[in-house]
């Protein structure tokens, strides 16, 4: 039955209206859907409180419109890497090796456009490809051979780890072409009069603004059409606010700056892209069926293997783009680049909500997941948090997300 309050009064038993049990049956409703929806709203919540905290320890510096710039491009491969994991997860699988495919990547577009002068948009797609493979190549050994992904891409992890030392020699090398380093350090360019702020950018957030609100107010009247449970009216209502609020607010920090980073775009239209694929497409489907109850997923008719070596695919195109933005926001490839950029975006993906027994998880959570690490990270830094305790408190962040997926799953006996 739906939540919608304007069906509550029909709810109410005969002989105990008033406005008394009105009053309470929509409280029920309320917390009910709240309960329902915890962890897709928790660590949203979450992430708010994190940066009013830091914004009030760091006297603002947190929100300066520089400081947001440069959280968007420091954590920008991170958020891509988390997209990839969340999917691998949701799966019931896991992918040790992206940081290290990260750094092959980048050495070998460091060796396509510094060493043979190949054009960066052709040297791009080669790195994708070489992704491409990689991802193929081990998502066949995990889907058509049996062998665990744990094993798979931990031997992943040090055979990339092994060439990205054989291509660089030991040594760094850059730097990049101009149009390659626009990709990881470049902002969209100014157009229109001059009103202070950057137009293109504020010209992108009010049509992001509009068209997630009309998202939100079409999913809804789909659920309801469907007699699925929704958020009260005016729960709905005050999430629509905090929304449209959160995206001006991040939209006039941007256009008061040099206006929003190329990179943020292509993390715009890899969230909007994945993010469809989870929610209506087939193939999205069938991740979370295989994740959640593979045997009755086979017996559905879903082609498991396929799915999963897909997945893995997909993974290794992701971690070819990440390779290729830190490579490029760098100037140079490096040896030692990606290290522990596989636990960045595991972390991203449990504390964006994703379940260790996989069948759970968004590509929203992911990113809201690393944000939430991006935030702890540059907060601490301003604070001149030393290395070791950001460690100890990230590693705190984690255990309390998957402590709190292991308690929700009891509370509600699944």
């Amino acid at each position: 039955m739906s939540t919608d309050v304007t069906k509550v009064p029909a709810a109410v038993p005969p002989g105990k209206g008033g406005g008394s049990s009105s009053d309470e049956g929509l409280l029920q409703l309320m917390v009910g859907g709240l309960r329902r929806n915890m962890r897709q709203y928790g660590m949203l919540i979450a992430l708010g409180l994190i940066v009013a905290l830091f914004a009030v320890w760091t006297d603002g510096d947190l929100l300066l419109p520089r400081n947001v710039s440069n959280l968007v491009l420091q954590n920008s491969y991170i958020l891509i890497l988390a997209i990839g994991m969340m999917l691998v997860i949701i799966a019931g699988h896991i992918d040790l090796s992206v940081g290290s495919l990260t750094a092959f990547v980048g050495a070998f577009a460091a060796v396509l456009t510094v060493q043979h002068d190949v054009p960066w948009p052709l040297a791009l797609v080669l790195t994708l490809v070489v992704g491409a493979v990689a991802g193929s190549v081990q998502g066949y050994l995990i889907a058509y051979l049996g062998i665990p992904s744990f094993i798979v891409t931990l031997a992943g992890m040090l055979l990339f780890r092994g060439l990205t030392e054989i291509l660089l020699e030991g040594q760094t090398l850059g730097p990049f072409p101009d149009g390659l380093q626009k990709l990881g350090n470049g902002f969209l360019p100014e157009v229109g009069p001059n009103t202070n702020y950057h137009n293109l950018t504020l010209l992108l957030g009010f049509a992001l603004l509009a068209f997630v609100i009309y998202q939100e107010v079409r999913d809804r009247k789909r659920q309801q059409e469907f007699a699925l449970d929704v958020l009260p009216r005016n729960a709905f209502l005050l999430k629509l606010v905090a929304i449209a609020a959160a995206i001006l607010a991040v939209t006039m920090l941007l256009a008061s700056y040099q206006g929003a980073p190329i990179i943020l775009i292509v993390l715009g239209a890899l969230v909007v892209g994945y993010g469809y694929v989870m929610r209506n497409a087939v193939f999205g489907r069938h991740i979370y069926a295989i994740g959640g109850n593979l045997p009755a997923a086979k017996l559905s008719g879903v082609k498991d293997k396929k799915v999963t070596f897909l997945v893995f695919l997909n993974m290794g195109v992701l971690a070819a783009l990440a390779g290729l933005v830190v490579a490029a926001r760098l100037n140079a490839a490096s040896p030692k680049a990606g290290l522990n950029f596989e636990l960045e975006a595991i972390a991203s993906s449990f504390i964006g909500g994703a379940s260790m027994s996989g069948g759970v998880g968004t590509v929203l959570g992911a990113i809201i997941g690393g944000l939430v690490l991006g935030v702890l990270n540059n907060g601490m830094n301003l604070l001149s948090v030393g290395t070791d305790w950001q460690q100890v408190i990230k590693g705190l962040a984690l255990l309390a997300a998957v402590g709190f997926d292991v308690w929700n799953k009891r509370k509600s006996g699944s």
